[in-house]
């Protein structure tokens, strides 16, 4: 058989993945909305099933925390594909409980996870307070050399001095395991401090968490440039022909679930009792791992559309998306290498492919297809920008530079971060479930040592503390 004949089955076989893929976008719900009248401090009850389901759930056995107190596209996953999709579920799913501000209506704790965010923290923090829902701000300074935890306490949020980092944990998941030990809230919503939540926002989270345990929320995203749009636009789409859009009314199975870790809630006291972010506290990618470690022991893992509640504004330049995007979004860690394989087969052959043949002048009627795919999908990606400018009917053409940067990240994945250097441990722990037949399972955790003359640390991104 030509080697040409192979590639166009190759091909072929990508392409009907991809299409696979898109259709489940439909049987669409409504974006997260605010609750009509949520009630100062308050937020709905968990049904009675699944609150005794989660308290009769064993913690996981972990190394103890310090004396004093309780304790990273992260993937930067919101791969929506236009207003109005249904969110990803996996896992059972519960009777509607009782209504917003209802007999047994709850408190709402905003944790902050901070490092180095002195310039971006402030909008987040103040917007967290002003909404009368939340009961509680608090922000987990991550020993930032800046002035972060000085710019929280004037605005009035309660500051938690983080403690060093132990051994085997990655910063952004110690900073979380300490917050939610602070908390005093039944329902934990978690922020990136480069977050921009709209009024309501807490409320419509804490409301959507009566049908779900874990959910997180996928932003309307501010970029500068057509450029930066352009590339922020093409790294996005490549999470839609790995995993679909949200809204796939058959649900992903745990090891193809995905989160966005920007903002997260959960109730309080279950996730304490699944020692989550200990579970998940050697992966670069957080959000990932914790939502297919939770949704491998039978949670509800559900991811929403809330662009018109919440923004966000990742990065500074088309630099730093084509480095902290690129450094987060192949999902190394959490992807058995067989997957790994597959998902950067479809965007070399779905994706990358097409637009290197139309440059030859050289497209097949295939090629064709798959490019009016791709730009279909970028008139549906308008949705999830701020300002969708020029840039975002460019982004097709950069798609061989992503999945050239998604490779060579795969292979030579980054391990500093803000002056820690995360190194891969022998040990298997802290996997997120055994593996079956190569597919499951992430990769080794890792650990972190102090930055080392010569490392080249990191230059600041908008981001939450790694």
């Amino acid at each position: 058989m030509k080697p040409s004949t192979i590639l166009t089955a190759a091909q072929a076989v990508a392409a009907l993945a991809v299409l696979t893929r898109l259709a489940r976008g439909r049987g669409r719900r409504a974006p997260l909305r605010a609750p009509a009248d949520p009630g100062p401090g308050t937020a709905p009850a968990m049904t009675t099933a699944r609150e005794e389901r989660h308290r009769a759930e064993p913690a996981l056995t972990a190394e103890p925390l310090p004396a004093g107190g309780g304790p990273e596209p992260a993937l930067d996953v919101s791969a929506r594909t236009g207003q109005g999709i249904e969110p990803w579920t996996t896992g059972p799913a519960a009777p509607v409980g009782a209504a917003w501000g209802g007999a047994r209506s709850r408190t709402i704790s905003v944790v902050i996870p901070a490092r180095d965010e002195e310039h971006r923290i402030g909008p987040c923090v103040a917007a967290a307070l002003a909404d009368p829902s939340v009961g509680e701000v608090l922000v987990v300074d991550d020993e930032s050399a800046d002035g972060t935890a000085r710019v929280a306490a004037e605005l009035g949020a309660r500051v938690v001095a983080g403690r060093p980092l132990p051994a085997g944990w990655v910063g952004k998941q110690w900073a979380l395991h300490q917050g939610l030990a602070e908390a005093r809230g039944d329902v934990v919503v978690t922020l990136d401090a480069d977050t921009r939540p709209r009024p309501g926002l807490f409320g419509a989270m804490a409301a959507e968490l009566d049908g779900c345990d874990l959910l997180s929320a996928g932003p309307r995203f501010a970029t500068g440039g057509p450029v930066e749009q352009a590339l922020h636009a093409s790294f996005l789409a490549t999470l839609v022909y790995r995993f679909g859009p949200i809204g796939s009314p058959v649900p992903p199975p745990p090891h193809r679930v995905v989160a966005n870790g920007q903002c997260m809630a959960f109730r309080r006291g279950a996730m304490r009792a699944a020692d989550g972010f200990a579970r998940v506290r050697g992966h670069l990618t957080d959000d990932v791992a914790l939502a297919r470690a939770l949704a491998g022991r039978g949670w509800a893992v559900r991811f929403v559309d809330a662009g018109d509640l919440l923004e966000v504004d990742m990065h500074d330049s088309t630099a730093e998306v084509w480095r902290e995007w690129g450094r987060t979004l192949h999902l190394r860690d959490v992807t058995g290498r067989l997957w790994q394989a597959g998902d950067l087969a479809v965007l070399w052959l779905a994706a990358a492919l097409p637009v290197l043949r139309l440059a030859a002048g050289r497209p097949t009627r295939l090629d064709l297809g798959l490019l009016g795919t791709r730009f279909l999908l970028t008139a549906a990606l308008r949705a999830s920008y701020t300002r969708p400018g020029p840039g975002l009917p460019l982004s097709p053409l950069l798609d061989p530079l992503t999945a050239l940067r998604l490779t060579y990240a795969t292979l030579r994945p980054a391990r500093t971060w803000r002056g820690r250097t995360y190194e891969t441990l022998d040990t298997t722990a802290a996997r997120l479930a055994p593996p079956r037949a190569g597919l499951d399972g992430g990769c080794p955790p890792v650990t972190a040592r102090p930055a080392r003359d010569g490392d080249r640390p990191a230059p600041p991104a908008r981001n939450a503390a790694r």
